[in-house]
């Protein structure tokens, strides 16, 4: 899990946004806010919340029983069970009780994030209210140690399930046995049960991508991506490869590879703290246009953390400038019926001094038999 010494760290810079914006104290109430700054997992079925005030006092509300392991000053259990059934009012049940919590008029303005519980807090306090996702999405881009030891082993899993594909992807193998022989390579590389249960986006053969179809069956000559995604005690990893499925790639596709890989290339040579991420997708798509005749059709990549997709993007709908810190993916495609499905590739950088670290070293970025 993560490292209360790093949680309270993480608090004391929220801490700092307060005093800027004349608050006396926030409510937080996302599970994923709630594990970032306290190092409490939230079971999905269940709901926490943590109350930061101003002075630096911080108070957790957890289920049923105080998790004394948290970073949190004061640790209440609420209710959420009653004799083996969930509540289906754990949001109002903890809003009350943090509520009542509060200090006589010691707290005149109260920031809170988007969440469930927060929206009780919200219909029920009678003070001025004002909202803190902006800065809560800011403060999580840079990832501490004990982030980035929880994504690393997330990619060790998805590392295994390469290794698995690898050895199984074959003509005649169908969808559904790949995904669920990659769940279980990535299960046994993590010692226990993903958490979230999310493998990633594509398990799909023969086309630019989507989850894996009951009775389909990888056919010679197509091309099979995967796009994996596991995440180990909350924080995620995801990357992409691309495997022929009879060993054989065609010159077409071996050249459509080609093109994928210098993609990652630009940005491996361009991505540095203080460069546009807008710039980057451009040079990547004025590449491609010129050497296919046709630019990026998705996003080039995004933030990777507590979410799969977080900050920065590298797209052209944001203007994000990279940070030292950050992790991002990248992840250049190329699709269409001659490559029968399609390529894509997708890395994990994390944004050093001077440039990028390449967090998928270890995984092949060929196509499985290329030339």
């Amino acid at each position: 899990m993560l490292d209360p010494t790093y949680c309270r760290q993480r608090q004391k810079r929220l801490l700092k946004i307060l005093p800027e914006r004349r608050l006396d104290a926030v409510v937080i109430g996302s599970a994923h806010h709630v594990y970032y700054l306290t190092g409490h997992l939230t079971h999905p079925l269940q709901q926490s919340a943590l109350l930061l005030f101003a002075d630096g006092r911080s108070r957790l509300y957890t289920a049923n029983e105080p998790n004394t392991a948290a970073a949190a000053d004061e640790v209440i259990p609420y209710i959420a069970n009653r004799t083996s059934t969930l509540r289906q009012d754990q949001e109002q049940a903890v809003a009350e009780d943090l509520l009542r919590g509060l200090p006589a008029g010691a707290v005149k303005r109260l920031a809170f994030d988007s969440s469930a519980v927060s929206s009780q807090i919200a219909l029920r306090f009678a003070g001025a209210l004002a909202s803190i996702d902006d800065a809560l999405w800011q403060l999580r881009r840079v990832k501490d140690a004990d982030e980035l030891a929880l994504m690393r082993k997330a990619i060790a899993c998805s590392q295994a399930m390469y290794e698995r594909a690898g050895q199984i992807i074959d003509p005649g193998i169908s969808e559904l046995e790949v995904y669920g022989q990659l769940h279980t390579a990535a299960v046994l590389e993590a010692g226990e049960p993903l958490r979230p249960a999310y493998l990633g986006n594509d398990y799909a053969c023969g086309v630019p991508g989507g989850p894996a179809r009951g009775g389909r069956i990888a056919q010679a000559g197509e091309l099979y991506i995967l796009d994996l995604g596991p995440a180990y005690r909350g924080y995620f990893s995801d990357s992409a490869r691309t495997f022929a499925v009879d060993r054989k790639p065609t010159d077409e596709q071996y050249a459509a590879w080609g093109r994928v890989t210098h993609c990652l290339s630009l940005v491996e040579q361009m991505a540095k703290p203080g460069v546009r991420c807008r710039e980057i997708f451009a040079a990547v798509n004025d590449y491609l246009l010129s050497a296919r005749g046709s630019g990026m059709n998705h996003h080039l990549g995004h933030g990777v953390g507590l979410q799969p997709h977080e900050y920065p993007h590298l797209n052209p709908e944001w203007d994000d400038t990279l940070m030292e810190g950050e992790i991002f993916t990248a992840e250049p495609g190329e699709y269409g019926e001659a490559l029968r499905g399609g390529i894509r590739i997708e890395n994990m950088y994390r944004v050093g001094a001077a440039g990028v670290e390449n967090l998928f070293l270890d995984v092949q970025l060929g196509l499985t038999g290329a030339h």
